[in-house]
């Protein structure tokens, strides 16, 4: 049994790791795009976070994979995973950044006005250093709902943790061992998860409290 489940949380960790490269990447292109000056990029972008957040992940799954095909656009289970998980998360994490850089002290930004700096640069000096101390906590938290989402990717045939469990369950019989079992080797997966958040949230904060007294 160990064995199967250590080979089912192999690919929990994979699915995560991948779509929360994907989730980051989206969330911070969204969350900026939300405070664009252009209205239509703005537009586009809500309609995109506002859809996601709107709609079940299990339907996205099942959207990705039996109905693109039906119009040509083939992905396979862990593109299809990656791709629907990262965009679900990206969506909520957009969010977390744009409020995180509204928050920004609005003497900061005049700071910036007054030396002359352009809007990129203030953003990538100034700015974005200090929101991501405000975003650590709530992506962990996202991280760890979007690690447990993984267990909805077995519904598209991929061998993940819960789809091991639930197989081995079945040809058993041994129902309580195997889920207890599957619920301790979650806990493992994201244990570590939140207490690496927490370290990193704890270093962003000196270095930001250290720069400010510079």
């Amino acid at each position: 049994m160990l064995e199967s489940l250590l080979s089912g949380a192999a690919v929990t960790l994979q699915v995560t790791v991948l779509s929360a490269i994907v989730a980051l990447v989206v969330a911070f292109a969204a969350g900026l795009a939300r405070l664009s000056r252009w209205r239509a990029v703005r537009l586009a972008t809500t309609v995109y976070v506002e859809l996601f957040r709107g709609t079940s992940t299990i339907v996205q799954l099942y959207y990705f994979f039996f109905v693109l095909p039906l119009v040509g656009i083939i992905l396979a289970p862990l593109e299809t995973a990656v791709i629907v998980l990262g965009l679900n998360t990206g969506a909520y994490g957009s969010e977390v950044v744009r409020a995180a850089i509204l928050n920004v002290p609005r003497a900061q930004v005049e700071a910036t006005v007054a030396l002359n700096m352009s809007r990129f640069v203030a953003m990538r000096r100034v700015i974005i250093p200090q929101a991501i101390q405000t975003m650590l906590p709530p992506f962990g938290n996202l991280l760890i709902e979007m690690m447990k989402s993984t267990a909805l990717t077995s519904l598209i045939t991929i061998a993940d943790l819960a789809f091991q469990g639930r197989q081995w369950a079945r040809n058993t019989g041994q129902v309580t061992e195997t889920y207890v079992a599957v619920l301790l080797i979650y806990f493992l997966i994201a244990f570590p998860l939140a207490r690496g958040v927490r370290v990193v949230e704890r270093r962003v904060g000196r270095n930001v409290r250290v720069e400010r007294l510079i």
